[in-house]
C-alpha cells in the first residue's frame, strides 16, 4: 500500500458545484447526458435538491417550495472531478443549457423556484463564475440585446430533494423536461 495521492480514486479530490436553472429534472438530466459519470468525463454523481432560501425553511418538501413560501430554488449539486472538467467549463455548460435572462422562469415554469443562480462554494468559484458570466453575456447576450440575471450567492443549507426527484429523467425518461433545457450554442 503507498500513500502516493495519484493512486487515491477522483472522489477523493473531488469538489462541488451548484446550479439552479430551472425544474431540477432537467438541470440533472442534461449536466449527466453530457457529462455520464461511466464515461468518466468528470462528473462522478448529482444530487437535487433545495437551496437559496430562507433560513427558517428548514427540510422543505417539494410542496412547500412549489408554494413560493420557502424561497428556496430547485437545484442540482453536482460532484466534480476538476483534473477531468474544470469548474469554469461546468459554469459555461449551465449557460448553455437554459435562458439565464429570463427572472424567476424557464419556459412554462414560473415561480422563484425557477430561478437561474449558481451557489458558490469559496472565494475562487464565485470569482470564477463571475468571469464566464461576464464572457458568455458579452459573447452570447449583448449581441441580442439580452441581459443575464443568474444571481450568483453563497452556497447556503442543501436539502435533498424527495428520492423519487433523483434521476427522475431516467427513471421517467417520458416525463416532463422544460424545453428550454438543451444546448442554446
Amino acid at each position: 500500500m503507498t500513500n502516493d495521492i495519484r493512486n487515491l480514486p477522483a472522489a477523493l479530490n473531488s469538489q462541488i458545484a451548484t446550479f439552479a436553472s430551472g425544474c431540477f429534472w432537467g438541470t440533472e438530466h442534461i449536466f449527466l447526458k453530457h457529462y455520464p459519470p461511466s464515461e468518466k468525463k468528470g462528473i462522478i454523481k448529482t444530487t437535487v435538491g433545495y437551496t437559496g432560501g430562507k433560513t427558517d425553511a428548514t427540510n422543505p418538501s417539494y410542496k412547500l417550495v412549489c408554494s413560493g413560501t420557502t424561497e428556496h430554488a430547485e437545484s442540482v449539486k453536482i460532484e466534480f472531478d476538476p483534473t477531468i472538467v474544470s469548474y469554469a467549463e461546468l459554469v459555461e455548460f449551465f449557460y448553455r443549457t437554459h435562458d439565464p435572462t429570463t427572472l424567476d422562469r424557464q419556459g412554462g415554469d414560473i415561480g422563484t423556484q425557477y430561478r437561474s443562480a449558481i451557489f458558490t462554494h469559496d472565494s475562487g468559484q464565485e470569482v470564477i463564475a463571475k468571469r464566464v458570466t461576464e464572457d458568455v453575456q458579452a459573447k452570447h447576450f449583448t449581441p441580442i440585446g439580452k441581459k443575464i440575471v443568474t444571481q450568483i450567492l453563497p452556497a447556503g443549507q442543501w436539502w435533498d430533494a424527495e428520492d423519487y426527484h433523483q434521476l427522475y429523467l431516467y427513471k421517467n425518461p417520458d416525463g416532463y423536461q422544460c424545453p428550454t433545457h438543451r444546448l442554446h450554442w
